[in-house]
């Protein structure tokens, strides 16, 4: 796998390639200070949810292998995030037991799960069951993640960074390989607390 260095010299290439200036201004910090104890947060976190909750998202599952053996977790927090090069990006809470296991084999699977798929997505949501039980998976071609069978689609991935976001770890995967088993196959939407799937309503 490409260094750091390897790839900053790569970047720095392609931008004089295209004409681009490789010197770029840094932007000013921004200021920083510690939160207080006597100070609220500006939003209640119950309403905070309840609003952001009306933003329907598609569900993942996310997975990994390691010397252990297969795990994963339910994700709704994930995007595409580069086109060139390949990456995407999930979030994960900084107090999730499966991401230890996933941030120390450096990669994953992400499986995008179909509308019939909401009984698999709460199996992989409880915190300490076997989430494998009776569930049927391949190694996916570049990192041997797992691969859930009958899952429209999946993509397979290293971790190439990851950045703190309060709560949460934001991590950024560079796509290994990645493919779509049902072209025409609805996705499985989360909204307001519950599964659901498009209508023509």
């Amino acid at each position: 796998m490409m260094g750091h260095a390897g790839m900053a010299a790569t970047a720095v290439r392609h931008l004089r390639a295209a004409g681009a200036p490789t010197a770029v201004e840094p932007l000013p910090r921004p200021a920083l200070r510690a939160v207080q104890e006597d100070e609220r947060a500006p939003v209640d976190p119950a309403e905070f949810r309840r609003v952001l909750g009306h933003f329907p998202s598609g569900v993942t599952l996310v997975t990994t292998l390691d010397d252990t053996g297969p795990t994963g977790f339910a994700c709704q927090s994930f995007a595409s995030l580069s086109l060139d090069p390949p990456l995407v990006a999930f979030m994960v809470a900084r107090t999730s037991t499966t991401w230890p296991r996933i941030a120390a084999a450096g990669t994953f699977c992400v499986n995008v799960l179909g509308a019939g798929q909401g009984p698999l997505c709460r199996a992989f949501a409880v915190s300490g069951a076997d989430k494998f039980a009776g569930v049927d998976w391949t190694p996916a071609p570049a990192t041997g993640a797992p691969r859930l069978v009958g899952v429209p689609a999946w993509i397979d991935c290293a971790i190439t960074a990851v950045h703190t976001g309060g709560d949460h770890l934001i991590v950024v995967g560079r796509v290994e390989a990645l493919g779509a088993e049902e072209e025409d196959g609805e996705p499985l939407l989360f909204h307001r607390g519950r599964f659901g799937r498009f209508s023509d309503g």
